[in-house]
């Protein structure tokens, strides 16, 4: 959102990880799921501009009883060029 790219986010924010591929809880505004200590959920947000790129970058994170701890660190500070 902060590069402009807000509207082009029309998807739920992540998922749950386990023994499929995609399985509950989801995550996004959408979700009336619950997150719980012990669940491992994706959190990949995406931007698509039909006609020219579509991207996402995919993060677990582990929810704990204190909060959220990441298990992936993809550094987003580097440019990604075409």
């Amino acid at each position: 959102a902060q590069a402009g790219y807000g509207d082009r986010f029309g998807h739920g924010l992540g998922h749950g990880v386990g023994l499929e591929v995609h399985e509950a809880p989801g995550v996004g505004p959408t979700s009336e799921d619950t997150l719980a200590a012990g669940n491992v959920v994706t959190i990949e947000p995406g931007v698509y501009l039909p006609g020219r790129f579509g991207i996402r970058i995919e993060d677990l994170v582990a929810v704990t009883a204190e909060g959220a701890r990441a298990l992936s660190f993809f550094p987003k500070d580097e440019p990604i060029e075409r």
